[in-house]
């Protein structure tokens, strides 16, 4: 199955969004270094290409990210699949109920998923999320409150997490 891909600009930067039938299963910063290896994953998965070409999904995904922009919307209707392991599908769920506005560590979440000691494993798993924004890994920090792991660069995670209010001020956090 061709994963259809377009670019979506954003006030972060340009955005590759990719769809299948399914729903969106990439949205990443056109910049992020794991761009590729992303891209080779969903082909492998889906036994397809990526194709230059428009897909219903996308008319949503640009209209809900300039609402989110906006802060007009806090949370995403557009449908999304994330094919991964066990683990990285249980991770990437348990990304889905930070709230927006809200912020948990590492730490924290490796106690969701049931093992406080798989903090690396966890945030490996972070790390390999596929669809930004959506999917709210910037909403994970450091135990220190620090602004670290972010693949889509460290300056847009910031952003994200001072548009929505999780940042009130230089460096504090709710």
């Amino acid at each position: 199955m061709d994963i259809k891909i377009t670019t979506i600009p954003t006030p972060l930067g340009d955005m590759i969004a990719g769809a299948v039938d399914e729903g969106i299963c990439l949205l990443e910063f056109h910049d992020r270094r794991m761009l590729p290896t992303q891209k080779e994953r969903l082909m492998k998965h889906f036994e397809g290409e990526l194709v230059e070409s428009d897909h219903p999904h996308f008319g949503i995904l640009e209209q809900e990210l300039n609402e989110y922009f906006d802060k007009k919307r806090k949370a995403f209707n557009v449908p999304i699949t994330y094919p991964g392991s066990p683990f990285q599908i249980k991770t990437w769920n348990s990304l889905l109920q930070i709230p927006y506005g809200s912020t948990r560590t590492y730490a924290q979440q490796s106690e969701i998923l049931g093992d406080k000691k798989a903090i690396r494993a966890m945030a490996k798993a972070n790390g390999d999320n596929r669809i930004a924004i959506i999917i709210p890994c910037h909403r994970v920090i450091g135990s220190d409150g620090s602004m670290v792991g972010y693949g889509g660069k460290v300056w847009r995670k910031k952003a994200l997490l001072e548009l929505e209010g999780a940042i009130v001020k230089q460096g504090e956090l709710f």
